[in-house]
């Protein structure tokens, strides 16, 4: 039996995984993955409310990350440099999740009520960066934009390195961001007009 709550949300985790990727999401049933982790369905339910949220405890350590890289970056950085930097604190620990991203990936693009639940997860982690922030003196309008972008950029990534196995992810993301600073001419930018410079 596991011997603390974190090892048996972990042993959860991957006991769901293992079985949603060998019969499908719809065929497991929430005892099944319980006694795969060696713990009861009450365990489970103590942890997760429905089989759909425990392929999303990574959401919440992203959450966390996030959190904590973007609160080692210096207050008086400018918002996209700020992320930018957050973004690079965050690739280690995805580079070491790389298999559950994987497993979770190839779940969600087969099961309808999986890709609904991750759309929702990825709005709410939009509105996490987004108001991290506000709290750090960004303007809501900025903030949000700011947050939207960044993602998609780190999606954008994510999806090139899941497409070449083998490689780091680090040089995707600095392509994916150089790729966005390219679609915006330094010529064509506003010195005077206080959005923030795409530049790290």
């Amino acid at each position: 039996m596991p011997r603390s709550g974190k090892e048996a949300r972990e042993r959860l985790e991957h006991a769901a995984l293992e079985l949603f990727a060998a019969r499908g999401f719809d065929a497991v049933t929430t005892a099944e993955i319980a006694a795969l982790a060696g713990v009861t369905e009450r365990t489970f339910f103590r942890h997760f409310p429905d089989k759909r949220e425990v392929l999303f405890d990574g959401e919440r350590r992203l959450t966390e990350w996030v959190s904590e890289a973007l609160a080692s970056v210096p207050a008086d950085v400018a918002p996209w440099p700020a992320m930018r930097r957050a973004v690079d604190r965050i690739v280690p620990p995805l580079e070491a999740n790389r298999e559950g991203g994987e497993r979770l990936a190839v779940i969600a693009a087969a099961t309808p009520a999986v890709q609904e639940r991750a759309a929702a997860k990825q709005a709410h982690l939009i509105g996490v960066i987004a108001d991290l922030l506000i709290a750090r003196g960004v303007a809501p309008e900025e903030a949000s934009l700011v947050a939207r972008t960044c993602w998609g950029v780190l999606a954008h990534a994510i999806g090139s390195w899941r497409a070449a196995p083998g490689t780091p992810l680090q040089p995707h993301v600095d392509r994916a961001f150089d790729l966005l600073e390219g679609l915006l001419p330094r010529p064509h930018r506003r010195a005077s007009s206080g959005q923030p410079r795409l530049s790290s």
